[in-house]
Order: C-alpha cells, then sequence, then structure tokens
C-alpha cells in the first residue's frame, strides 16, 4: 500500500547468542529511488540495520507507538503532509531516546536554525557519501551531533551574527570545561578522557548544565552556548 511503512529486514533472525544486536535505523523518505538506495546501504553496514523504512512521517508515528523504537530515524525535511521538522518536534516528546538525524536537499538557514531548535541529532546533505551517513548515525547514538562541514560552518556563522547573552547562566568552570568540548563534538566518554574526569562526572554535569540552559537535549545546549558565546 502507498505510503505504508515497509519492513526492511529482521537483524535479529539467526542471530547468534554472541552477536551484538545491530543498530536499528528507521527511515523516512518520500522519493523512493533514494529511500531504497539508503535503506540497502544501511542494511549492507555490518552492526546496522534498516528495519522499517516511511514515505510520510504520519505513517512512522504510527508505527512508532506500537514498535520497538530505533536508535535513530533519518529524516527528510521536505515530506508529503508533515514535515521533517515537526515530525522531528513530535518524535523528541514521545521517544527522547531515538536520535533524530536531517537528511535532506534544503540547507538554507531557516530550516537548519529551526531544525537544531527543534533537537536535530544531525543535519545531513543529501550529497553525503555512504560512510558520512554510517559514521554520522554511530556518531549521533554516541551523543554527538554529527553535520555535513558546509551546514556546521552555516551554524557556526548564523549564531557568531547574534548577539551574546549577558549572563552565564552560573555554569560552573567544570561544566563551562565540559559544555566547550561538547561545542567539539565530543562524545561523554570523550569528554571524560579528555578532561581526567569520572565518566559518572561529566554524566552529572551534563544534567546540570542541561537544567542551568533549561534545554533538554545535547544539540540544544551546544545551539545556545554558540548563540550566546557561552564557551
Amino acid at each position: 500500500m502507498p505510503g505504508a511503512g515497509l519492513r526492511c529486514v529482521n537483524p535479529y533472525i539467526l542471530m547468534s547468542k554472541t552477536e551484538t544486536a545491530p543498530l536499528t535505523v528507521w527511515l523516512v523518505e518520500d522519493y523512493a529511488p533514494f529511500r531504497n538506495t539508503v535503506s540497502r546501504l544501511l542494511n549492507g553496514t555490518p552492526g546496522m540495520a534498516c528495519t522499517h523504512i516511511f514515505a510520510t512521517a504520519e505513517d512512522a508515528l504510527r508505527s512508532l507507538k506500537s514498535q520497538t523504537r530505533p536508535a535513530a530515524i533519518l529524516v527528510d525535511v521536505g515530506l508529503p503532509g508533515m514535515n521533517g521538522i515537526d515530525f522531528l518536534t513530535v518524535v523528541r516528546e514521545t521517544a527522547p531516546e531515538t536520535r533524530v538525524i536531517i537528511l535532506t536537499a534544503f540547507e538554507d538557514d531557516d530550516k537548519v536554525f529551526k531544525a537544531i531548535c527543534a533537537g536535530a541529532a544531525g543535519y545531513l546533505l543529501k550529497s553525503a557519501d555512504a560512510t558520512q551517513i554510517t559514521t554520522a548515525i554511530r556518531e549521533a547514538d554516541a551523543g554527538g551531533a554529527p553535520m555535513t562541514p558546509s551546514i556546521a560552518r552555516r551554524v557556526l556563522e548564523m549564531f557568531s551574527r547574534m548577539a551574546p547573552a549577558k549572563t552565564d547562566y552560573g555554569l560552573s568552570e567544570r561544566e563551562k570545561l565540559v559544555l566547550e568540548k561538547m561545542v567539539e563534538g565530543l562524545t561523554k566518554k570523550e569528554i571524560a578522557n579528555v578532561l581526567d574526569m569520572n565518566f559518572h562526572t561529566v554524566d552529572a554535569a551534563l544534567r546540570s548544565i542541561y537544567s542551568k540552559l533549561e534545554v533538554n537535549t545535547r544539540t540544544g545546549a551546544v545551539a545556545k552556548a554558540l548563540k550566546e558565546k557561552l564557551v
């Protein structure tokens, strides 16, 4: 049925007890040729499985209510019906553990800014190659915020044009160091290693940073830090 969610594979069939479950990914893309190409790429990547593909955001949201939630979702911005950014907002509210990565042809500042503010875990252009896409999924799953280089530059330029805030939100020196490393794109484990901190100490610092900055996601914290020149 057109527009209905399709199962790509069942990654758990014939999986031995010693094997690690693959990183599950859903794909929301209305252009069938590109959708099929990306799903084949993901299913051909060791340790990764595209378990569901959808032509519309509405179909994906219906499945999200009844199916096991994936580790990540790749979604286009320009979809029929609900657009990708509105979809992202709903997923962030209903399945906050799922990382949503924008994969689109749109690179205008307005869409990039809205996606980041909505909590996108990453923003890739469809011109990204196979390695960039699969690497970005793993990076997002590990807590990073992958972006196509040209998008990353635009983000930095957007926020650099904005006026700095007059407050540091009461961040401690340790929290400022952790936030600085977050902006650099380091994962929690990498931050702990670089700053010679216990992993749990870094985790506690992150929770405190989110609370003080009044954000709910890593990308939200990084966006606010760049916008208000906190680091």
